[in-house]
């Protein structure tokens, strides 16, 4: 009992924490205070419940003595894991996507990111090897029947603040399902306009996402729409342009080289018809002067003489 309760403490304790990391991170950012997560209390549940099942699975696998690595890998799996499923569960129920890491390198798409996971991988580490071994001893100095009341208060206080976030999160999909707009930045406008006119955890929610990207049927369908027919532009394209090489190798052929082609054909007719023997005057003097001719090309380079042709 005792063990299990130290569990649910530390999911507030890490919960808290990840509240409060973000809320600096988005300070960073933003310059002003944005009250992060999707319930109206400091907590972000998705921080407390991946370190506890770091907790409870990496930590019976893995003696505190040893198994750094193992450690690191297990808590970047579990917790990539997590985030993954969080992210796409959100997006199937509401319509919308909470984080997008598509512009970071080696993300899994864009719910999960390379970045993150080494962060998770070295948070495992630390929660399991150097916080753990002082946190599970400290809470156990306080007195069990004080910890089941503080973990029942905070337990109660979780609930009833996720049975409110759970109707802004519903007037959300409202909005997103009944909009008209055809692309998410008219939609997140809709979605903030809804939300700021109603009271503090309607327009405390509007402000914790500045970067939600909502996705109704209707965006995905344009999106899908305006994918496949860049695909059929680009089909089409590559289909007239192998049409067209032809055409345009025979324009961009060197006028020089299709003269000094005809002229040669040319003095292969000659040769096949011409006969020294039998030729009267007439068509020798005419020989005698293409050859002149077809000699002042060549001198000038306008032609070139074949191999071995004399």
């Amino acid at each position: 009992m005792s063990y299990w309760i130290n569990i649910v403490l530390q999911f507030f304790i890490f919960g808290f924490a990840g509240w409060c990391m973000e809320v600096i991170l988005k300070y960073r950012q933003y310059h002003r205070f944005i009250n992060r997560g999707f319930l109206t209390g400091p907590i972000l549940p998705i921080y407390g419940f991946g370190v506890v099942l770091i907790t409870v699975v990496v930590g019976n696998l893995v003696s505190v003595e040893s198994g750094v690595v193992t450690t690191f890998a297990l808590s970047m799996l579990i917790c990539g894991v997590v985030e993954y499923l969080t992210s796409l569960v959100l997006e199937k129920i509401f319509h919308a996507r909470w984080w997008d890491y598509s512009q970071k390198p080696m993300n899994l798409n864009g719910r999960v990111w390379i970045g993150n996971l080494a962060l998770f991988g070295l948070a495992g580490v630390a929660i399991i090897h150097i916080v753990n071994p002082v946190l599970f001893p400290a809470l156990d100095r306080i007195p069990l029947n004080t910890r089941k009341i503080v973990a029942g208060v905070l337990l109660a206080i979780l609930a009833a603040d996720f049975v409110i976030s759970w109707f802004v999160l519903k007037l959300v999909k409202t909005g997103v399902d009944s909009s008209q707009a055809d692309n998410t930045e008219d939609i997140s406008r809709e979605v903030r306009q809804l939300l700021t006119n109603r009271s503090y955890f309607y327009s405390r929610f509007a402000d914790a996402y500045p970067e939600v990207v909502y996705r109704t049927e209707r965006v995905q369908a344009r999106i899908a729409s305006v994918k496949a027919e860049a695909e059929r532009m680009q089909k089409e394209a590559e289909k007239r342009f192998e049409e067209q090489k032809g055409r345009f190798a025979e324009r961009l052929e060197p006028a020089s080289l299709i003269r000094a082609d005809l002229i040669g054909k040319q003095e292969a007719l000659i040769d096949m018809l011409y006969d020294e023997s039998s030729a009267d005057d007439a068509v020798k003097q005419l020989k005698a002067e293409i050859d002149r001719q077809k000699g002042r090309l060549e001198h000038h380079g306008f032609i070139k003489r074949p191999h071995g042709r004399r």
